[in-house]
């Protein structure tokens, strides 16, 4: 398997030494700097509150324990800066535009109001171990008494509050929540790691000549908000676009972001998907796959095999894996508790390239992406 090496910090500070180049630059770094301040400044008050919440021992940790934690927060920082860097080398590549949610919204101190004010109910159900809410309430909104049934519209391990937030994936409340609720987490470099995997699509388009995506289809599945569908279309501008849950809130929510881009979208489960053999170019599917268990992973790489043309392109984008930055490991491992990521643990400790492989895809690279790891495979 290539291992693919990201861009080089050297390559973006090398596009400072033209106007053009230094200007992207700047507007890079005041964006980006911005963007990054405002969310994490709210990440580490919301440390703070759940602190004082669920205060710990009053006593000094031992100093393995704060040398571990030395270790992770250095980790943290340096793969902070790297993502910036190959994020701001990306754009000064032309590999994407400098992305619009560098500029502060109308609409972000509202937002994050409404994070505040739901962050009490997420706090009780990490407190009670409470990530079984959604299915109770379909459960009782049917009247069956089967604890491992289905509903025909959502299967069992879809209903359930991964990240112990309100609604699970089916309520418009946390559709308009998700997206400040991960750049909080992720100290606003969500959308950074996202945009990694744009760069293994552009590189396949380029590849055949296309510079727009003009005459090539992409699906994005599970597409949630439709983060991933919009920085695609802005990188690749003239690809026919499918989108695909099984969410409605979530989909309702991804067209008022694309509200001026023709795009196909598909209320339908990833391990169904409702298009044709070999009818797509290009498949993307982020931070899906930690949230599926191992049975269903293979049947959703069965499918996405499916429906992939001949030489199509699989990119996967989801969370770093044991091993990659050991200082990380800690982090990785506590994820699943402290969120309820019930498929967590299983996944960061799996062998992707070799599922890949055995759904018939052929590894063709993978890149670190600070917290986040992309895996590319082609459809030979």
């Amino acid at each position: 398997m290539t291992r693919q090496t990201p861009s080089s910090p050297r390559s973006a500070l090398a596009g400072a030494r033209s106007p053009n180049g230094a200007a992207t630059l700047v507007g890079y770094g005041l964006g980006q700097g911005t963007r990054v301040a405002w969310f994490l400044g709210h990440y580490m008050a919301t440390r703070v509150w759940f602190a004082r919440i669920e205060p710990g021992p009053n006593r000094r940790p031992p100093l393995r324990v704060r040398l571990a934690g030395a270790r992770i927060q250095a980790a943290l920082g340096q793969g902070a800066l790297r993502l910036m860097n190959r994020d701001a080398a990306n754009v000064r590549a032309g590999l994407y535009p400098l992305p619009d949610d560098l500029r502060p919204r109308a609409g972000a101190v509202g937002e994050m109001a409404a994070y505040w004010r739901d962050l009490p109910k997420v706090a009780l159900r990490r407190r009670l171990k409470q990530g079984q809410e959604t299915f109770a309430r379909s459960k009782a909104a049917r009247g069956q008494d089967n604890r491992a049934a289905d509903d025909g519209d959502y299967p069992r391990y879809y209903l359930q509050n991964f990240h112990y937030q309100s609604g699970g994936w089916l309520t418009e409340e946390s559709a308009e929540l998700y997206d400040t609720q991960v750049e909080v987490l992720f100290g606003g470099l969500g959308q950074a790691m996202r945009r990694q995997g744009v760069v293994p699509v552009v590189d396949w388009l380029r590849a055949r000549g296309s510079q727009d995506g003009t005459g090539f289809t992409l699906l994005d599945l599970a597409t949630g908000t439709g983060a991933m569908l919009e920085a695609v279309s802005q990188a690749a501008p003239g690809l026919t676009l499918h989108g695909l849950d099984l969410s409605p809130t979530y989909l309702e929510r991804a067209k008022r972001r694309l509200p001026d881009r023709t795009v196909t979208w598909h209320r339908a489960k990833a391990e169904a998907v409702p298009l044709a053999d070999d009818s797509v170019d290009l498949v993307t599917a982020t931070y899906l796959f930690h949230e599926l268990p191992k049975k269903i992973r293979a049947e959703v790489l069965a499918e996405i095999r499916r429906v992939l043309k001949p030489g199509g392109r699989f990119v996967l984008t989801d969370s770093l894996q044991l091993g990659d930055t050991p200082a990380l490991d800690p982090v990785l491992q506590s994820f699943p508790e402290q969120f309820h990521e019930p498929y967590y643990a299983d996944w960061i400790a799996s062998d992707v390239p070799a599922l890949l492989e055995a759904a018939g895809l052929s590894a063709a690279g993978e890149r670190e992406a600070y917290l986040s790891k992309v895996f590319i495979a082609d459809k030979l």
